[in-house]
């Protein structure tokens, strides 16, 4: 294959992924099936594709799997070249924010719409990464990359770098009138919260790559409300504390109260007794 250039009409395609190799395996044949119908279209536009990273046989899987290995993939590719983010998986947006953060050539994200693999949300989620960092993108949805709005609008972007998506639904916030018994009651409580203070828990942010989910301490407390930062380590030995009978009195009570558990034996696939019994020392 033509190595991509800035010049040539060739664009790289990249797979972010998990950082739990389980779940790059399980999404790895809908991943897979997803590129090549992808590739696919690009070809009928006139354009080469040029993978960023390959499979790894031993992983099992072909996605960018750390921040490390993001780092080591955009070190090899021209930052002026257009770039495809293809997702099918769930994925950590740190492996790759900082290879996207100084990319200079146009950004498309891509998401499978499934109701199974989980590409749509990983990508929504390096999205609101990605306008947390003020990087410029654009990006696009199918479920099998040959309907007219995908097909349009990655033309459009192919084209000219960007695409324009429908946005008559959007209305400016300083047109919103709320009834004045909300607006009294929203300015009561932000009176309050900055004369009061007020704790947020927060277990490890960012932990799951959600970069668009950590809020800046310097936006935050003007508002009043200050970060207790939580570790999840710490929960979960606070977990190992509480008693067997205290889980068990947690899980009648639910039961009590109309909750149905649909229980099964396999640790791995199931909703198991003992897997909500330990939630309930949680």
């Amino acid at each position: 294959m033509t190595k991509a250039t800035s010049q040539s009409r060739s664009v790289y395609l990249i797979a972010n992924g998990d950082l739990r190799l389980s779940a790059n395996q399980k999404c790895w044949k809908a991943q897979k099936q997803m590129e090549k119908t992808l590739i696919r279209a690009l070809r009928r536009e006139g354009w080469d594709v040029q993978r960023g990273h390959f499979y790894d046989p031993i992983k099992k899987h072909g996605f960018i799997d750390s921040q490390k290995m993001g780092m080591e993939v955009f070190r090899q590719m021209d930052p002026k070249v257009p770039l495809i983010v293809a997702e099918s998986v769930w994925q950590y947006s740190q492996h790759i924010l900082p290879g996207l953060y100084t990319h200079q050539g146009p950004i498309l994200t891509v998401a499978n719409w499934s109701g199974t693999w989980p590409g749509l949300v990983g990508m929504l989620n390096l999205n609101g990464s990605l306008t947390k960092m003020g990087v410029n993108f654009s990006t696009l949805w199918s479920e099998a990359f040959t309907d007219s709005f995908f097909l349009g609008g990655l033309r459009q972007w192919l084209n000219e770098g960007t695409i324009d998506h429908d946005q008559s639904h959007v209305r400016p916030l300083n047109l919103l009138k709320l009834p004045a018994e909300d607006v009294s009651m929203g300015r009561e409580v932000a009176l309050t919260l900055k004369a009061r203070k007020a704790i947020m828990g927060v277990f490890d942010e960012g932990c799951m790559g959600m970069h668009n989910a950590i809020i800046p301490d310097e936006l935050l407390n003007p508002l009043g409300v200050f970060k207790e930062r939580l570790s999840q380590s710490a929960l979960y030995a606070a977990t190992m504390e509480v008693s067997d009978e205290t889980a068990q009195l947690v899980y009648a009570w639910l039961k009590k109260k109309g909750m149905k558990f649909q229980l099964g034996t396999n640790e791995k696939t199931d909703l198991t007794e003992s897997q909500v019994l330990l939630q309930c020392k949680m």
